[in-house]
């Protein structure tokens, strides 16, 4: 008896010991942001335009810091040169080309290309203990109701206005369903149907009076916005200029509100800077809309004030300290004709832009900062992939990764230590947009191979062009190697290296 009650002891004991430290542990993990930019490029974020520049027409102050207190990649790279391929991309750990839909899904009443039992951020952090949240752009498909019907998932075609939806509730495929506790959500961004936001999956009223409507062009000229896709149902009261406050707000009082004793993962998807180009008029009590030379630059400065509301919050709740923060974006940056005519590149040196298959289309800002970890003002050279952001979260909460998933992401943890400069990817797959070309890049070299859109197998394919990056990292078309002689070896070299990888569909990323 006296043995038992020894043993029942000690037990006790030795399970609240071992308690005690877990959620001592749980409180040393660190907090996690990662923040996504929509078509921002290098050149829109003055730390890394004034690598290649002193024109600088647009600051990002608070960005700037970020980078200086922590590092910053000067060759990262989005999946791909579009957003929805990408978004998927980083969310899974996956290239593109392993998706059902390899070239995106581009409406939110669209089948997901993510799989139920497919591991995701937002699982993978939370499998890890973590409290996780979602905020922004999901632009990943999902399943709605059809209008009226709750036994049928509504599938349109995308060619005129989607109205026999039920839009009130993502029934499926959001970031619910993919390991996100908390979110706020837009379904296809700013830029198309539904009009509308969603907290935890149901649709969210602006405002107390409103209603689902139908979102018409002539509602939209009464508060200057020109749609960028087609009319369709929302918010009675859509406006897309105050979406950047609402977001912002949101991710703030998750912050403040949060479960203090575990530690969050945090995926802030801002809307910014994507068309329609509509910047708040005040944020954070600064003046946006209006103060640079277009709309789209108005929007970098809304991207830069809405990252400055996260990391004050987090310093305001002690938490900065001890919180990694990441910031890329889902492809290059843009060219529009005032941005321009300021003397602004968002491309920054590189040619092309968003959807293209050169640097400018692909080569994007990534920053990881995080204080007593990450040493300030760190720079590195090493070829990255948006992707890697899951290897690298995994590694930072002592997670493996099977042989299921995340089959092409690469941990940055040791590049982020100092611990080593090895390359984590002995060469890089990434593909264009609408275009559909296949990209490979090993060493300096760079080859371009169009993939014909009329065989779906997406099988048919042909080198179109070979750049040397290292003498000529701008792309000029004078410097194109397709056609040299001198090169066909390399052309052939890595034209069947981008097939075999591809269609073996063997694991790229370091383990």
């Amino acid at each position: 008896m006296i043995y038992t009650f020894k043993k029942q002891l000690f037990q006790f004991f030795f399970l609240n010991i071992s308690l005690i430290f877990s959620l001592a542990n749980a409180q040393e993990q660190p907090n996690v942001v990662v923040i996504l930019a929509d078509d921002i490029g290098v050149g829109d974020i003055s730390h890394y335009r004034k690598i290649n520049s002193d024109k600088i027409i647009v600051e990002t102050p608070t960005i700037d810091k970020l980078s200086e207190s922590g590092m910053i990649f000067t060759n990262a790279h989005s999946p791909a040169a579009l957003c929805a391929p990408s978004r998927y991309a980083i969310m899974t750990g996956n290239h593109c080309y392993r998706s059902d839909f390899p070239w995106g899904v581009w409406g939110a009443y669209q089948e997901s290309p993510i799989k139920p039992n497919q591991l995701t951020l937002g699982k993978l952090m939370k499998n890890a203990g973590y409290q996780t949240a979602f905020f922004g752009k999901w632009h990943l498909g999902g399943n709605y109701f059809r209008k009226g019907d709750t036994t049928q998932i509504y599938r349109g075609l995308r060619n005129k206005p989607e109205t026999e939806v039920d839009i009130r509730k993502i029934v499926s495929g959001g970031p619910q369903s993919n390991g996100f506790d908390y979110s706020v959500t837009l379904a296809a961004g700013i830029q198309a149907s539904p009009y509308a936001v969603y907290e935890n999956g149901n649709m969210m009223p602006l405002q107390n009076d409103s209603r689902i409507d139908y979102i018409s062009q002539k509602d939209m000229d009464k508060i200057g916005v020109k749609l960028d896709k087609l009319e369709g149902l929302g918010d009675s009261n859509w406006d897309p200029h105050l979406i950047g406050g609402v977001l912002a707000n949101k991710a703030i009082s998750y912050i403040e509100k949060r479960e203090e004793k575990k530690p969050f993962f945090m995926y802030y998807s801002t809307q910014a800077v994507h068309l329609p180009h509509t910047p708040s008029k005040e944020l954070n009590g600064k003046k946006v809309a209006g103060t640079t030379p277009s709309n789209h630059l108005d929007l970098v400065k809304e991207l830069d004030i809405q990252i400055e509301m996260l990391v004050q919050s987090l310093k305001k709740k002690k938490l900065y300290d001890n919180t990694l923060i990441i910031i890329t974006s889902d492809n290059g940056g843009l060219h529009t004709p005032n941005t321009l005519k300021a003397n602004h590149n968002s491309s920054s040196i590189y040619r092309g832009h968003k959807n293209l298959c050169y640097e400018g289309g692909h080569r994007v800002p990534f920053i990881a900062s995080w204080p007593n970890k990450i040493k300030p003002n760190s720079k590195s050279d090493v070829p990255i992939i948006g992707l890697d952001v899951m290897a690298t979260l995994a590694e930072i909460t002592n997670q493996e990764l099977d042989s299921e998933n995340a089959l092409d992401s690469s941990s940055l943890l040791p590049i982020f230590l100092g611990e080593s400069n090895l390359r984590p990817h002995p060469f890089l797959m990434l593909q264009s947009g609408t275009a559909q070309e296949g990209i490979i890049i090993d060493g300096d070299f760079k080859l371009i191979i169009t993939i014909d859109k009329k065989d779906k197998t997406y099988t048919t394919r042909k080198p179109y062009a070979l750049f040397n990056l290292k003498k000529d990292p701008t792309e000029k078309e004078k410097n194109n190697l397709i056609n040299n002689p001198n090169y066909k070896k390399t052309v052939n070299l890595l034209f069947k290296k981008y097939n075999t990888t591809r269609d073996s569909k063997i694991i790229t990323g370091i383990r």
